[in-house]
């Protein structure tokens, strides 16, 4: 079994004792409680709205208390318009359990967090963004447009997608513009069969002309120990508009890709996905039923119907789960460490939840013995996206080599959907 995620509380960085000095405060405790589910460091955050202090020279540092001995937890604070403190409960943590850490603020060392290399890497250049983590590399973002195939339509030029994705042992496991679908690229997220403004606009089929999604700018990149992550705006265009330009932005949808930290042995890597949608204009955009379109993933091509297997949490495999929905979506196959796979899980928040699912059946014509996976929430009904508002999708992925249990995959799914719940409890 792959993941024996009972891992040593040595995680992130190195756990100490007590690590405080006479400047250190103590500013309250917080609270875990697991829950009806056991967790297997499972990832915790709290709100940091209402709590203030000097920034630019104080951190704030997390230790877990241990009867009379206290241990530093890694932490990370994400900015936005409410501040969130992030950290793992490591190890194993039985359901209904309760564990406890204290808040400190602690002077902050600028000199040495200059110096410090974190453990997950954001680097952008021209044309990528990588991640790694512990220098392994997790995960490629294509920025710049890259070139169709030779002899090919240029209108398969496209950015905006993951590829490679790869296995904590470095097996690649997405494919791009592979000859039986050349706009098939890594993971993205695109639309099939939309109406804008009167028009009929395919955003996902590139070699109708009728629309494509481009990569417009990245507007973050953040590397700590605990996560990396970056947020990149894309604009789904519709190449068809009558006006002088001969296109027009439809929506706006901002990619936001983080990678946990959560296996000091890199054994997993855990990548969260979330898509925010708004329309450009005074437009609406209403996404048509239609059965593959939204977050898709083309597998390496060494996956096939005698090579790749694919189990759903409803107990669905290659051969009679498309169609069906699933909170997870188990996606396994051959690799030169013996087997690899991804874990796909979607939120209860997203859109008619749970998602149907398009999966190439085993057995169907040449080229669709390979594997392709969409979580599609306009399968079975249309979606109107309205002006003003804001539409968001979430998934995650949980990347091994190996196996996993139907068990693992389903407490992985809940400590997505379900996490443990913090209070902080200020003094």
């Amino acid at each position: 079994m792959l993941l024996k995620l009972t891992i040593s509380v040595a995680l992130i960085c190195s756990v100490i004792a007590t690590n405080t000095n006479a400047q250190d405060r103590s500013l309250g405790k917080l609270v875990v409680q697991a829950g009806e589910y056991q967790r297997n460091n499972s990832l915790v955050s709290v709100s940091l709205d209402g709590l203030e202090f000097d920034q630019a020279n104080k951190t704030l540092k997390v230790l877990e208390v241990k009867g009379n001995n206290k241990e530093l937890v890694g932490s990370h604070i994400e900015q936005g318009y409410y501040a969130r403190l992030w950290w793992v409960l490591s190890g194993v943590t039985n359901k209904n359990a309760k564990r406890t850490f204290e808040l400190v603020l602690s002077p902050r060392d600028t000199i040495a967090e200059e110096k410090k290399i974190p453990l997950v890497t954001v680097q952008k250049d021209k044309d990528n963004i990588t991640i790694n983590v512990r220098d392994k590399n997790v995960l490629q973002y294509r920025i710049t447009p890259i070139q169709a195939p030779e002899g090919v339509s240029d209108l398969y030029q496209r950015s905006g997608f993951i590829h490679p994705l790869r296995s904590p042992k470095g097996e690649v496991l997405t494919r791009i513009q592979p000859p039986d679908h050349y706009h098939h690229v890594g993971i993205w997220n695109p639309w099939t069969h939309t109406e804008f403004e009167g028009r009929e606009v395919d955003f996902w089929n590139l070699n109708s002309a009728q629309g494509t999604v481009r990569s417009k700018k990245v507007t973050l990149i953040e590397s700590s120990d605990v996560m990396g992550r970056f947020k990149a705006i894309h604009e789904h265009v519709d190449l068809t508009a009558p006006d002088a330009s001969g296109f027009k932005v439809a929506i706006n949808e901002e990619w936001e890709v983080r990678v946990w930290n959560v296996d000091p042995e890199s054994k997993i890597w855990l990548v969260d996905f979330v898509s925010s949608m708004n329309c450009d204009s005074e437009s609406p955009l209403k996404i048509e039923k239609y059965r593959y379109e939204g977050f898709g993933f083309r597998a390496t091509e060494k996956w096939d119907d005698k090579t790749a297997t694919l189990l759903t949490s409803k107990g669905k495999n290659k051969s009679d789960g498309n169609g069906t929905r699933a909170r997870w979506c188990d996606v396994n196959g051959v690799s030169d460490f013996g087997t690899s796979g991804i874990l796909f899980m979607t939120h209860p928040s997203n859109f008619n939840y749970p998602e149907q699912l398009r999966i190439w059946p085993t057995g169907t014509n040449k080229g669709k013995e390979n594997v392709f996976f969409n979580f599609n929430p306009a399968q079975d009904r249309d979606w109107k996206l309205l002006p003003g508002r804001n539409y968001v999708l979430k998934y995650r992925m949980l990347v091994y080599d190996g196996k996993i249990t139907k068990e693992e995959a389903e407490q992985a799914w809940n400590a997505f959907a379900n996490p443990p719940k913090v209070e902080l409890k200020l003094n």
